[in-house]
């Protein structure tokens, strides 16, 4: 395990993949840690070098007091990468992890040379829906609120009691610090990148699941409509985190882009 200490926060992160290969970043979604992209990595590490990592208030990532900002997230990711010596990276994030990865490409262009955005907007939720969510996971625990988030997640047929790595998804989300999820569902409500994404100069995928409850098609559609070339593609049979649920198709996705842009 790695350890640092960058913007003020301690982050939990992993390099893995090819040592001297182009390199990867992945951010993660709201309630989930770096663990999700595993399989994903898995296919690609043979041809990247890749850095995983923990936002703050997930994983092992330490949990500063809640509220948080989207540019806290940002600023983190960006220290994170100076702290590694990474001078160029295309940037992988999901829901959150992808608004996080349009930040980092509008206020830091030089460390970012392509985004593959998946499950994620330019703008996610309403400012009532976001302030309802904070209420119930400081009142009630997300276990209150989980199946709910886990509908979203994830296809019916995926939420079953006989699929283990079903069950040890939900643990991951219900064991996320109150204040890590609080502290970014405020993030997220704050957050409305539409006119820094539109201004975007650089390679861009958006994907998303065909069964998405939380950033459906047609919303991922409308962020990749901002971005000058930017291409769109729907993953079936897929929620909101298709690494998990379809992490062949979406390695498949990424890994075409980045060759189509010269990435190998």
């Amino acid at each position: 395990m790695a350890f640092a200490r960058v913007n003020g926060v301690v982050l939990h992160h992993e390099i893995r993949g090819r040592s001297d290969g182009r390199v990867l970043v992945f951010s993660n979604s709201l309630g989930t840690d770096f663990r999700i992209w595993d399989a994903v990595v898995r296919t690609l590490g043979d041809d990247y070098r890749i850095v995983l990592y923990d936002k703050r208030g997930h994983g092992l990532s330490e949990a500063t007091p809640a509220p948080y900002a989207m540019t806290d997230h940002v600023g983190d990711l960006a220290a994170l990468l100076d702290h590694l010596g990474i001078e160029k990276a295309a940037v992988i994030g999901l829901s959150v992890g992808g608004l996080i990865a349009q930040g980092l490409a509008a206020t830091r262009p030089d460390l970012v040379s392509a985004l593959v955005l998946c499950d994620t907007a330019h703008k996610i939720g309403t400012e009532e829906m976001w302030n309802a969510r904070i209420d119930t996971v400081t009142t009630k625990g997300i276990a209150a609120m989980a199946d709910a988030i886990l509908e979203r997640w994830f296809t019916a047929a995926y939420r079953s009691a006989d699929n283990a790595d079903f069950v040890g998804y939900t643990a991951m989300l219900t064991r996320t610090t109150v204040d890590g999820y609080a502290g970014t569902c405020a993030a997220l409500r704050d957050a409305d990148l539409t006119e820094s994404t539109r201004a975007l100069k650089l390679p861009v995928l958006c994907i998303v699941g065909d069964q998405d409850g939380s950033t459906p098609p047609d919303l991922v559609r409308s962020t990749a409509d901002l971005i000058d070339g930017a291409r769109f593609e729907i993953i079936t049979g897929a929620g909101h985190i298709p690494c998990v649920e379809k992490p062949a198709e979406t390695a498949r996705l990424i890994g075409d882009f980045l060759q189509s842009n010269n990435w190998r």
